[in-house]
């Protein structure tokens, strides 16, 4: 018997009916990817303007990270830590020489490396700074978004992540993103364990920094004998323009967290790096994961990196996103509907000339999605763009071309 392939609204119609109702997506249900491009289950062509949220940065299916992630998967998957496995040392050089660190301790997903970055944080103020247990304090920015576990809801300023999944986690100190002044006011707190901050704030709407923040803020916790913890989940592995966001400034952080394009995004691998007078504060059975660090996850992640070096990702986001942004700030001096166009490589986002909570932002994008490039707005008003790093000059220009045919031709 042959059975009857389901379209677009009835595969939406299945995940409504069964799944959870946590997302919000773009209606829009896609079968395939390759490169910088998607398709639908009807067959149609889209340019991918979001790259998961910036895990497919070496593209989709890349057939290096496809070959790695079949290969490791016909030989041992898993084994769990209870056991050595002849991959994930190897892995651990490779990624510890790669970001230029002693030590790194393995997860999946960029939540749980966000929640271990904590745990080690918080080790080291009453093993090594010396400060009294339990009074171990974090600073952390408002506006940020590290993920959506209970403990990271407690110090989250969106309404939508934190109501009603309280009593919320104490211990931590929520100051203004992107002002020294109140960073040094924090730092005055003699129990201050870590700094945590994003280099660009993504889930924000791409809010970057003032030039030297980054810097400034580092030099800051060195001199308050305070850790500078860099989540660089959505910003790390070339996305900006550099390997990472915090090398604009020549900023190493003492604790440095990565995901999402740390696997191509065929697979959950996410990663804590930070030097052995911070990370030997971890010893046996006081963090881990099942899948931390597996075999599958170890080959996937070395031939991730290797495509960012190889394919020179880094620098073909750094002049591409000029491009881009030059390019849409023409649509900003034509068009009243956008304020203004920001960002760093090929992170980059559009603010458009409207409240947050108005509809306009995403009618523009089921307008982009019919004109065949996919994108999606966060905090109401602003739309994220960011395509695959393997993108060429011919196909931004044809992006930015359907960008501003959807701009100028949008009504309400």
């Amino acid at each position: 018997m042959v059975k009857e392939k389901l379209n677009s609204q009835q595969l939406i119609d299945l995940e409504n009916k069964y799944g959870a109702h946590n997302y919000h997506p773009l209606p829009v249900v896609l079968a395939k990817g390759e490169g910088v491009y998607v398709w639908d289950v009807e067959g149609k062509k889209y340019y991918d303007f979001l790259s998961a949220y910036s895990a497919v940065n070496q593209g989709h299916s890349h057939p290096k990270i496809l070959k790695a992630l079949v290969d490791q998967a016909s030989t041992l998957a898993l084994t769990s830590r209870a056991f050595y496995n002849n991959v994930l040392g190897v892995y651990e050089k490779y990624v510890t020489e790669y970001f230029g660190y002693d030590k790194v301790l393995p997860m999946n997903s960029g939540a749980e490396a966000v929640e271990t970055a904590l745990k080690i944080t918080r080790k080291w103020a009453y093993e090594v700074k010396g400060i009294d247990e339990n009074e171990a304090k974090i600073i952390v920015c408002e506006g940020n978004f590290h993920g959506r576990t209970t403990t990271i809801v407690s110090f989250s300023s969106d309404p939508t992540s934190y109501t009603n999944f309280g009593p919320y986690t104490p211990g931590f100190i929520k100051i203004p993103y992107n002002d020294i002044d109140a960073l040094e006011q924090a730092l005055k707190d003699d129990n201050v364990a870590g700094f945590l901050v994003e280099p660009i704030q993504g889930e924000a709407g791409v809010y970057v920094p003032n030039d030297g923040y980054l810097e400034e803020a580092y030099e800051l916790c060195k001199a308050a004998g305070v850790l500078f913890v860099a989540d660089e989940v959505q910003t790390g592995i070339a996305r900006t323009g550099q390997l990472l966001a915090c090398d604009h400034e020549n900023v190493v952080p003492d604790v440095l967290i990565l995901g999402k394009a740390l696997s191509g995004g065929v697979y959950p691998v996410s990663a804590v790096l930070a030097n052995d007078n911070i990370m030997n504060v971890i010893k046996p059975g006081e963090h881990g994961s099942t899948f931390g660090g597996n075999p599958i996850a170890a080959k996937v992640a070395i031939a991730a990196l290797e495509v960012i070096k190889d394919e020179k990702l880094a620098e073909n986001a750094q002049v591409l996103g000029e491009l881009f942004r030059s390019e849409i700030q023409k649509l900003v001096d034509q068009s009243p509907l956008v304020k203004l166009v920001r960002g760093k490589g090929l992170l980059n986002a559009i603010v458009i000339n409207d409240t947050e909570d108005s509809s306009t932002a995403w009618d523009i994008c089921i307008k982009l999605r019919d004109n065949g490039l996919l994108a999606k707005p966060t905090h109401g008003n602003i739309i994220r763009f960011a395509p695959p790093l393997v993108m060429n000059k011919e196909q931004l220009l044809d992006c930015v071309a359907i960008i501003k045919k959807t701009i100028l031709e949008f009504k309400k």
